[in-house]
């Protein structure tokens, strides 16, 4: 190879990594002091709250029996440890829950599923932060669920862009199920096409649950922690009047609140809406390690964290595996803080804390000693 050859590779070399430390840089330091931008709290986040029905949790009958005196592999043992972090999680969020005036021993069903008014309650009392999910409800209210449906979270397939918040209020997240299910049976019909579900011309005797208004979960946490507030799309590459709608109220909301809070959300052109609107929020960049043959090219780029020169993002949210990643440490070296989701146990925490500086959890109760 001729000498000429090799310095034109080399000079493409270094374009390209100078290319990629462009589109990966986060804000810039003087950009942060001029907007007064605050830094992420140094404490826990619960994920969805602290739950004792959801995201995250393992239900033992769904795990072989490894029981006894003799494991017979790291699997096994691995499965007993995450069935006991988890019974301990899920006990520790109904204490938590019923110290806030949510639910009684009494209760056989869940009293604090993920993203309740009880689930976070449960979390300030618990004393960690909070990380939650925005969507708009089909007249236009702010509330705070991740699916796009119910089907998970209460057996009911309708979407949440189709239910008025009024319906929302007499659906009952996980109804009949048991604490520490991970997700609800599906109600009659659900499973029908199209569904047969409608919903109940009355509200549910009985304790329960349902999805929450935005306003109503600021009013819960008041200020008592702090908060990871997602806004949640179906499409992360389109952009349309009803997201800036949520981008607006959301914000509205957020503007009038007393407490800390930082935002967040996988959708490039939300974190640029704060970067152009609001430039004293501190914004980060949701992100995993997607698979190019599977997630496609765009999705691929976004796990590359491509298109942070959209945003310029305060702190990179990654999928706690992809700690490691040169994207990550990258961002991380250029003054992004690396925030992990969703770590699920201690073996996981164990694989990913030095990768990382502030984590999101669930199904399992850190050490925060």
């Amino acid at each position: 190879m001729s000498s000429k050859l090799l310095r034109n590779a080399a000079l493409a070399g270094v374009a390209a990594a100078g290319a990629a430390a462009w589109a990966i840089a986060p804000r810039t330091f003087n950009d942060k002091r001029r907007n007064f931008v605050p830094s992420i709290p140094e404490v826990w986040y619960a994920h969805r709250g602290l739950h004792d029905a959801g995201s995250g949790l393992v239900n033992p009958s769904d795990v072989e029996d490894y029981s006894g005196d003799n494991p017979i592999s790291a699997k096994a043992d691995a499965a007993n440890s995450s069935i006991a972090e988890n019974a301990e999680y899920v006990a520790l969020a109904r204490r938590m829950a019923m110290k806030a005036g949510y639910g009684s021993p009494d209760v056989a069903g869940p009293i604090a599923p993920e993203n309740s008014l009880a689930a976070f309650a449960a979390a300030c009392e618990a004393g960690y932060g909070i990380e939650l999910d925005l969507q708009l409800t089909l007249d236009g209210q702010v509330v705070v669920v991740h699916d796009a449906d119910l089907k998970r979270v209460a057996g009911d397939p309708r979407r949440i862009e189709d239910l008025t918040y009024d319906e929302l209020t007499r659906i009952p997240l996980f109804p009949g199920s048991k604490p520490g299910d991970l997700k609800a049976k599906p109600l009659p019909g659900a499973d029908a096409n199209p569904p047969l579900v409608v919903t109940p011309s009355t509200a549910p005797d009985g304790y329960y649950q349902h999805v929450p208004l935005f306003s109503d979960v600021l009013k819960v946490v008041a200020g008592r922690a702090p908060l990871i507030v997602e806004y949640k799309f179906s499409n992360n590459s389109a952009w349309d009047a009803r997201t800036e709608e949520l981008m607006e109220k959301g914000h509205a909301l957020l503007e009038s609140y007393n407490g800390p809070y930082v935002i967040e959300s996988f959708h490039p052109g939300a974190v640029n809406w704060y970067k152009e609107h609001h430039p004293e929020v501190c914004r980060g960049q949701l992100s995993w390690p997607a698979k190019l043959q599977k997630d496609g090219p765009v999705e691929w780029a976004a796990g590359l964290l491509a298109f942070d020169w959209m945003s310029r993002p305060d702190f990179v949210a990654y999928d706690w595996t992809g700690g490691a990643s040169p994207q990550v440490r990258l961002a991380r070296a250029m003054g992004a803080m690396p925030v992990s989701w969703t770590v699920r146990s201690s073996d996981e925490l164990a694989q990913c804390d030095q990768y990382f500086d502030r984590h999101i959890f669930e199904a399992f109760v850190p050490d925060t000693q």
